[in-house]
């Protein structure tokens, strides 16, 4: 069953393509990848299924609902992490999470139940009274992504992830999407520009270059088709034509998703 589904999903930006007629499904429970160089498309790809971005031309659903025609629909059932910080640094990690709870309409009978789970999922307990602008990197990454699974939506878009943290906060991370995955059976689309982060975490991932679609697969399909001892790596530079281009405080983190936002 797809859970997601575009057909010749194309944006424009004037006379630049920016997303080129691309067909992709998703499958319920799957773990997919959009991977690509700066420019690729790939986060203009994740902002039209978010319906943050009307496309240009072409179809998609989500969960069953049309980007454009459901968009409301559609934003109920999605969870979005996106790549600037969406966790209010003069909160504390308790309040940003109730805040969520109120913006999703979780019940108000249900909203302590959803934030403690919440925060025993992200292993945050014991920082839920903390104000987030003395969180680490990945403390915020984490409270994020419990952010966005307050309402347990069905499809997790993750926009860069791990942009910034260091390798124990990106592990750390990537063994909560996981949980997300084998816990709630969440499907989870995600962007990211670290190969090894594909590797581990997807199911399938396509690589996107110049707005279209150039490769689609598992990652160790991928692999094989270039045969020998090939890694993620070889089959982006491959695909794509290009070599690939770490946790810090509040502030650093802020200042390194403004970077990211402008390169996606």
């Amino acid at each position: 069953m797809y859970v997601l589904e575009t057909k010749a999903l194309t944006r424009r930006f004037g006379g630049l393509t920016a997303v080129d007629a691309i067909d992709i499904t998703v499958q319920e429970g799957e773990i997919f990848g959009l991977l690509g160089p700066n420019g690729a498309g790939k986060s203009t790809a994740l902002k039209m299924l978010t319906t943050l971005l009307p496309p240009t031309s072409g179809i998609a659903t989500v969960a069953g609902f049309d980007i454009v025609h459901q968009a409301a629909s559609v934003r109920r059932v999605i969870g979005y992490v996106p790549q600037l910080l969406s966790a209010d640094g003069a909160l504390t990690g308790y309040e940003n999470l109730l805040m969520f709870s109120k913006l999703y309409d979780i019940p108000k009978a249900e909203r302590e139940t959803r934030i403690e789970q919440s925060l025993e999922l992200v292993q945050l307990g014991n920082a839920a009274g903390k104000l987030v602008n003395t969180y680490s990197g990945g403390m915020i990454r984490r409270l994020e992504i419990a952010q966005s699974m307050l309402h347990r939506p069905a499809v997790l878009f993750l926009d860069e992830p791990t942009v910034g943290l260091d390798p124990l906060a990106r592990n750390s991370v990537w063994e909560h999407i996981q949980q997300l995955k084998s816990r709630y059976g969440t499907t989870i689309v995600l962007t990211t520009h670290y190969m090894e982060e594909a590797d581990v975490l997807c199911n399938r991932v396509a690589i996107m270059h110049q707005g279209k679609l150039a490769t689609i697969g598992s990652p160790m399909e991928l692999k094989a088709s270039l045969g020998g001892d090939a890694t993620l790596d070889d089959v982006f530079a491959h695909f794509a034509g290009a070599e690939l281009e770490s946790g810090g405080s509040y502030r650093e983190v802020s200042r390194t998703r403004r970077t990211a936002r402008r390169v996606g």
